[in-house]
């Protein structure tokens, strides 16, 4: 006999079992198609953020999305080389940095946005409207009750 416990609950009678399957093949299958635009996650999250606004503060964007300074810094860099973002240093306090989208980078975020629209389409329509928005109510209530903040970027 073994000394295994019965009272070892299978894998599948969790619920963060099934919401993390399904949120690995959303994410995965995002990604794959941002990908294909040369972006990744992280970078259509920093570039969503930045699309409501002229410019803003590293650290602030840190904050919004919930990642390090340094994080954001590294993002950052990555989007300015590829002509999507631009720094600007204040003239009154060389230190303080903002950062924003190019005009190239305004251009492509409708894109990609279509690509984030595209896959919760590939994923979600066959449900309907009433069961989206109640997953939608569900996830946020969680958010909230457990004080989340980091965005999801990977």
């Amino acid at each position: 006999m073994s000394k295994r416990s019965a009272t070892v609950s299978p894998l599948e009678a969790h619920l963060g079992y099934w919401l993390r399957f399904v949120s690995n093949q959303v994410s995965h299958s995002f990604s794959v198609k941002l990908a294909g635009r040369g972006m990744s996650v992280a970078e259509w999250v920093m570039m969503r953020e930045l699309y409501e606004c002229d410019a803003m503060a590293p650290s602030a964007l840190a904050e919004r999305i919930g990642m390090t300074r340094g994080g954001v810094s590294k993002l950052a860099d990555r989007l300015a080389v590829k002509g999507m973002l631009t720094r600007t240093a204040s003239a009154e306090d060389r230190r303080y940095q903002a950062v924003a989208l190019t005009a190239k980078g305004r251009a492509i975020l409708p894109k990609l946005a279509a690509l984030a629209d595209q896959n919760d389409a590939e994923f979600f329509a066959h449900l309907k409207a009433v069961e989206r928005d109640k997953i939608a109510d569900v996830m946020r209530d969680i958010v909230r009750r457990h004080g989340l903040k980091a965005v999801p970027v990977d």
